[in-house]
């Protein structure tokens, strides 16, 4: 594959397989559990993660879709999951033994949160530090002799805080430890961990990389070495695989994330400066404002796309908060993010993950995933329901 190839191209053509034999220009969906295996002498990798012997090794949809991750991000190889925890409890499982000493960042998803805080120090006996990762001091000081892993999410869900991640690795390595990126908030377009120190890079491909809300799935990208164990534990005797229908349709939605980002980026800046300037806004965290705490950092990391995820919050009670919430028309009140449709969600302020976030964040907030309709008709769906909230 031509490594000199642009962003957008690379989406389309980079890592393609043309093995169909009927010559299929889009890749088949390959629904089947076993692989013929050679009588001829061929070498077979019993193991299963270079070979097609049977579908929880591998199959021919997931390598198309790993193929084409890693030639977006640059990454040596990648392994594909049924979904984004999966993909995180491999990495944390692959890479920690008991007795070993984790720093995690204290902004996370839910699942990697509860995965720190209770099954990996009770069942298997982790070391863990959950701290503020955007707080590069605090990381230092945390580093101890049995530290394996530093595990850094940016930007911060649902907080969208930026850790310094050149920094970051420097003092990992120089421990001794791996640094992992979960960056789905950013979407690998936005954001290329591997490029700053990164030994793996992560994402809940449920989100960007798939961008239509129709699947879930997970990945992890690095070197051959380490996702070369993450295959060999996780996927082959763990089994948290990737269908092959899944990892088709991802692979398709992937095709179109540059053109996705940019618009997620573009109309996301435009809503968060009306939230910005809006007097109903108690306060608004995008990394594209310069109002952002970490404003610096996202534009050195960033590349100009500070992707489609805004935190902010409104004037008003629960049930102010509430009715603004039950008056929007165009956006949805739901989970996920990275769809195309505009997704929003409100933490409560009896929230129990509120004392883990920025003090300006314990009184509730919402978490705003922007989609790609026009940024006008966002903004007009955002004031109607103020105004019938009667909060603007």
């Amino acid at each position: 594959m031509n490594t000199s190839l642009r962003t957008m191209t690379t989406a389309v053509h980079g890592g393609t397989r043309k093995d169909d034999s009927f010559g299929a220009i889009n890749e088949p969906i390959y629904m089947t559990s076993n692989y013929w295996i050679p009588t001829d002498g061929t070498p077979v990798d019993w193991s299963g993660t270079n070979s097609n012997i049977y579908q929880r090794n591998r199959n021919v949809n997931q390598m198309v879709l790993q193929d084409k991750l890693c030639a977006l991000t640059g990454a040596e190889d990648g392994a594909v999951f049924a979904s984004g925890v999966a993909a995180l409890a491999a990495v944390f499982t692959t890479f920690l033994n008991s007795g070993d000493h984790a720093i995690v960042s204290e902004v996370c998803y839910s699942a990697t949160n509860l995965l720190f805080r209770e099954y990996l120090p009770k069942k298997y006996n982790v070391e863990v530090t959950l701290l503020d990762t955007t707080d590069t001091e605090a990381v230092r000081s945390a580093i101890r002799p049995n530290t394996r892993l530093v595990h850094v999410e940016t930007p911060g869900n649902p907080t969208t805080g930026i850790s310094d991640l050149d920094a970051i690795a420097e003092l990992a390595h120089a421990a001794g430890a791996l640094m992992s990126v979960d960056a789905t908030f950013a979407g690998p377009i936005c954001l290329y961990p591997l490029k700053h120190g990164a030994d793996l890079e992560i994402h809940s491909m449920t989100k960007y990389i798939n961008g239509h809300g129709d699947s879930l799935g997970g990945c992890v990208l690095g070197s051959r070495e380490l996702i070369g164990q993450i295959k060999e534990l996780a996927m082959v005797n763990y089994g948290g695989i990737l269908s092959p229908f899944n990892a088709w349709l991802i692979a398709r939605g992937l095709v179109t994330l540059p053109l996705r980002m940019r618009q997620h980026s573009e109309v996301a800046m435009e809503v968060a400066r009306f939230l910005e300037a809006c007097p109903a806004v108690r306060f608004v965290w995008y990394p594209g404002l310069e109002s952002h705490p970490q404003h610096e950092r996202a534009a050195r990391y960033m590349n100009g796309q500070y992707s489609g995820m805004i935190s902010f919050d409104l004037y008003g009670d629960e049930t102010a908060h509430q009715r603004f919430l039950d008056s929007l028309t165009l956006v949805t009140h739901a989970v996920s993010l990275g769809d195309v449709e505009s997704l929003i969600v409100y933490y409560d302020r009896n929230s129990d993950k509120l004392p883990h976030y920025p003090e300006i964040y314990r009184e509730g907030f919402f978490r705003f995933s922007v989609g790609l309709e026009d940024s006008q008709d966002i903004i007009a769906d955002l004031r109607q329901a103020m105004e019938k909230a009667g909060i603007l």
